[in-house]
């Protein structure tokens, strides 16, 4: 591979000269090459402005049928000086005639660009009509309906265009959908007309907006309006359970009407766009995409019914929240280059845990900033492919890889410290400067933190290079001194994990723990090793906890003298911060072994009552159980292991701690006896008692059943016939293969992988591969890890923008082998110019397999 990879090298570099804007004798920087490189998006801002698409689209009802399409582009030119690249990432036969200022030209597609010569193009108002067919490339055709997601440069595999986040358009689009679809777009519907067997609507200019804005879903849905701040908003759904519509439809009005309200009243500024409306899709690629007028959501994550837990409705209000922030923050104020899009995911994440904490109280707020955010990024950042917050970024090809838990959960930590550090109010005062100065337009990290400076004597500038600007996390120690049973000293460092030399600044609590009463002491930490002198002549402990608020950042100490009290201590939050901080502290291989911890959370499945902090633990014993015992420990565990979570779960008085016990039971079970009781519970739809089930539940029954038996081959055609949605039946046909007795259908299934067809419903396919690669099918599917890995850069190029970390989660997520581990070895020393974010995703992604090694025994 790396000998092709020079070959194809040294070919371009000999035919360089033809695909350079130099064969015109012009700017010999303007390379023609694929993608939109920095350089190219530089000159077209410079250049382009007043821009307008006009796009038709003529979809068929056949989903394998090309649209047939017309698109007319207006925009105004600066100069001319060199030959105008237009995207489109498709082949040139497409492409059946193009015009320039009302003239004919010929086709040129080089390198995913449009080549248009400089004498067909004058400064001033230029316009580009086409003709073309299109595909399915990003508008993620089904059987009955369809969705355009472009983000983050996938705009240009539909149409032509300049698809880059700061020239900005407005858009109007026609749609001609077979009769009876519903269509929802960006802009408000103008009018429609029938023909023959379709209707053709035309809507009215959308506002404007970046090119992964602009978005369409058309098909079989069904319609809900209702009024939103004294607009008119649309939901278009295909969900067909009777329950879950009653108790889902009005709620995601409300959470919008919620947050929209929260939102006007923060920012001081009113919604910014003409239109609300959202979709809900089944298999959604993401939880949400904030196309303004057109917000897309992964439909199972809005739709929830009675046996919904709280974390579910908290979860789906925090993601109805987080896009709806986007319409500020992201699609009002954009950033200039994905090198930024960190910006709009840490400030749509940051108000919407601000909009929990309006809703639920800053209590379940503390708690849910810290199960949501801390665990996910320390599982980034404790890693050898750690990313920071802000990355460079040299072509939008590559803005996919952009993304991960660094910016979706440490960025909104980071801002947290940074709100702390200005207070409030004056960090308020200015984000609302922020928005305000750069309203539809585009801004940069830099612009934010001039501004944010003129509100603190702080050098934001030295504080954002540790946060933003560089990787990883610190460790923290202490060092506690007593005379005659006082504290005569008590010091507190920090070092990093790795790397050079550096300090985060940052606020966090330490509490000291007595028989009768508590001592926080809130500690401002600016430097490497910091004498908490509040300390000095206090009393001895019975213990201390560290980071006891949950808002410092990084690997803290544990005190065991406060084992035994874990499960007594009052504030849920604190006994979070202590489940999260022991974890960590056991994967770096300080204070406990993974059996030691094990045997310790066992102990809270009855004790802990609060329903996310038992979702957390739960989490964790899974975690150990399945990744860093070995099999043998592992046998000689399951028994107790099961016991105590179905005693537990018994114990217990509310219904969802009990619904999470189960999940976990049913992760866990081994035993002939769990397996009969499982398929019991399947086969006579009668859950444990005081515990309710959904169709979903009963699916993922027989998923499970179907894994860990050697004999139930039919459990899953009998669940298929049971479920009477179509497109959740589809998605059960699809797991069918990955979960076969029979070894050779699974090879057939993970071959049929290599074709991108059948990768389209990417949430389908992480779901195959989890159990395609569960610990108890490991024998037979480490063999597909090699070629899992030469699949990763297809991956990347093919699916969206979280599908391939979601690919590597799913394939390594559970190896703990030393041959798993050689088979990233090779890959990585024989790839040594492999892309290095995606090198990174591999590290993240397989760090807890490099971490077994030295904590299986």
């Amino acid at each position: 591979m790396i000998i092709i990879k020079k070959l194809i090298i040294a070919t371009v570099l000999l035919i360089a000269p033809f695909y350079t804007i130099s064969s015109y004798a012009q700017d010999k920087k303007l390379l023609v090459e694929p993608g939109v490189s920095l350089t190219l998006a530089k000159h077209r801002r410079a250049v382009i402005s007043d821009l307008q698409y006009k796009l038709d689209l003529d979809i068929p009802a056949d989903k394998t049928t090309g649209i047939e399409a017309s698109e007319a582009i207006s925009f105004v030119l600066k100069s001319v000086n060199e030959p105008l690249q237009l995207d489109l990432k498709r082949n040139a036969n497409d492409v059946h005639e193009m015009q320039v200022n009302n003239k004919k030209i010929p086709v040129k597609l080089i390198e995913e660009h449009l080549i248009i010569a400089p004498e067909y193009l004058h400064t001033g108002k230029n316009n580009i009509s086409l003709q073309f067919t299109t595909g399915d490339q990003s508008l993620n055709r089904n059987d009955d309906y369809l969705y355009a997601l472009f983000v983050p440069d996938r705009a240009r595999t539909v149409f032509a265009c300049f698809d880059q986040p700061d020239l900005k358009a407005t858009y109007l689009l026609s749609l001609s959908v077979p009769t009876g679809w519903k269509v929802l777009a960006n802009a408000s519907i103008a009018d429609s007309v029938q023909l023959d067997q379709k209707t053709k609507y035309r809507f009215n200019a959308s506002d404007k907006l970046s090119t992964y804005l602009f978005s369409f879903a058309a098909g079989k849905f069904t319609s809900a309006k209702q009024m939103i701040d004294n607009k008119p908003a649309e939901f278009l759904y295909r969900e067909t359970d009777t329950v879950k519509i009653k108790l889902s439809v009005d709620s995601v009005f409300i959470a919008h009407r919620n947050a929209i309200s929260f939102l006007q009243q923060w920012t001081d500024i009113p919604f910014p766009f003409k239109k609300i409306g959202f979709v809900a899709i089944p298999d959604f690629q993401f939880g949400g995409m904030e196309h303004p007028g057109e917000v897309q959501y992964k439909a199972s994550a809005v739709f929830l019914d009675g046996g919904a837990t709280k974390d579910m409705i908290i979860s789906r209000s925090n993601l109805l929240s987080h896009e709806t922030a986007h319409m500020w923050f992201g699609d009002m104020v954009t950033m200039e280059w994905f090198n930024d899009v960190w910006m709009k995911e840490v400030f749509a994440n940051f108000m919407a845990d601000k909009i929990t904490e309006k809703l639920m109280g800053a209590e379940t707020f503390g708690l849910k900033f810290l199960q949501d955010h801390y665990p996910a990024a320390y599982g980034v950042d404790r890693t050898l492919g750690a990313n920071p917050i802000r990355q460079d970024l040299d072509n939008l090809k590559d803005a996919g890889s952009m993304y991960g838990n660094i910016i979706y959960h440490k960025a909104p930590i980071m801002m947290r410290q940074l709100e702390l550090l200005m207070g409030k109010e004056k960090f308020k005062e200015g984000i609302r400067e922020y928005l305000k100065k750069y309203a539809y337009s585009n801004a940069t990290w830099n612009d934010l933190i001039a501004i944010l400076s003129k509100y603190t004597a702080t050098d934001l500038y030295n504080w954002n290079k540790v946060w933003v600007n560089q990787t990883g996390r610190p460790v923290f120690d202490y060092d506690v001194s007593y005379v005659a049973n006082k504290i005569s000293k008590f010091t507190i460092s920090q070092r990093p994990e790795f790397g050079p030399k550096r300090i985060w600044p940052q606020a966090f609590d330490i509490t000291l723990v007595y028989r009768t009463y508590r001592k926080n002491i809130a500690v401002n930490m600016k430097t490497a090793v910091m004498d908490l002198k509040e300390a000095t002549g206090l009393d001895k402990p019975l213990y201390i906890i560290f980071n006891s608020n949950g808002i410092g950042y990084g690997l803290f100490p544990v005190d065991k003298n406060g084992k035994d009290d874990l499960f007594k201590i009052s504030d849920p939050l604190q006994r979070a911060s202590l489940y999260i901080t022991a974890y960590e502290n056991m994967l770096g291989s300080r204070y406990f072994k993974p059996e030691e911890l094990l045997t310790i959370l066992k102990g809270g499945l009855a004790l802990e009552k609060d329903e996310t902090n038992l979702r957390l633990l739960t989490g964790y014993i899974n975690s150990i159980y399945w990744e860093f015992i070995s099999p043998v420990i592992r046998d000689r565990l399951a028994p107790e292991l099961e016991n105590s979570l179905w005693t537990a779960m018994e114990q217990q008085d509310k219904p969802n701690n009990k619904k999470v016990l189960f999940r976990s039971y049913q992760d866990i079970y081994r035993s002939k006896a769990a397996n009969s009781t499982i398929y019991s519970i399947w086969q006579h739809q009668k859950p444990p008692v005081g515990v309710k089930f959904t169709e979903d539940d009963y699916t993922s029954l027989a998923l499970t059943i179907a894994l860990k038996s050697d004999t139930l081959t039919h459990v899953l055609k009998q669940q298929e016939e049971r479920i009477t949605n179509t497109d959740r039946k589809k998605r059960l046909e699809f797991l069918m293969p990955a979960l076969s007795l029979n070894e050779q259908e699974r090879d057939q299934f993970f071959a049929s992988l290599q074709d991108r067809k059948n990768r389209q419903k990417e949430a389908w396919v992480t779901t195959a591969l989890f159990y395609l690669h569960h610990p108890l099918r490991q024998k037979t599917s480490e063999k597909y890890l090699a070629k899992s890995l030469d699949m990763v850069e297809e991956i990347q190029k093919t699916g969206d923008i979280f599908f391939p970390q979601s690919w590597l989660q799913a394939i390594f997520g559970y190896y703990q082998d030393k041959q798993a581990e050689a088979v990233v070895d090779n890959f990585l020393n024989n790839h040594q110019d492999y892309n290095p974010k995606l090198r990174a995703k591999i590290l993240q992604s397989t760090d807890n397999l490099l971490r077994a090694q030295k904590l299986v025994r």
